[in-house]
């Protein structure tokens, strides 16, 4: 591991500790050239998911792109950061553990779908309106519909 501060890539490890929830395990080093400590973490190196759009062009998944797109439709909503950052979390790891090296823009729009539902409804409805792209109103009343049924 390569020092911070001198460059020098020899060092000990001081003191280590898992981290995340045990995801990750938390290093101290101490660099053997000039003395500094720095912290490093590891981590298991997961397979890239790549995403099938519309359009057939294929991109990596891209966990931000989820993150902004539950954020924009819970706007202006009660939900706490947490519950949406625990959704995001959630609907990467479906896609990390199912074994899928490809994965299409609308089973994600799907799951985040499916994590809205249960999070807010108001919050729900809008993402669907532009996920769906709703082309008129009628469309959007069948879809609070569907929302106010199960909710009952």
């Amino acid at each position: 591991m390569k020092c911070p501060y001198c460059g020098c890539e020899e060092s000990k490890v001081v003191d280590s500790r898992p981290a995340d929830e045990g995801e990750k395990i938390r290093r101290r080093r101490e660099c053997l050239e000039c003395a500094a400590r720095f912290t490093t973490y590891e981590m298991i190196e997961t397979l890239p998911i790549i995403v099938i759009k519309k359009d057939k062009s294929r991109e990596s998944f891209d966990r931000a792109k989820v993150l902004a797109g539950i954020l924009k439709s819970c706007e202006k909503r009660p939900v706490p950061i947490d519950v949406i950052e625990s959704s995001v979390d959630q609907i990467e790891a479906k896609f990390q553990n199912s074994m899928e090296k490809e994965v299409t823009s609308r089973e994600i729009g799907e799951s985040v779908m499916d994590a809205l539902k249960d999070m807010d409804k108001v919050a729900y409805v809008r993402f669907a309106a532009v996920y769906r792209e709703f082309d008129d109103v009628k469309n959007l009343i069948d879809e609070l519909k569907r929302v106010l049924i199960d909710k009952k």
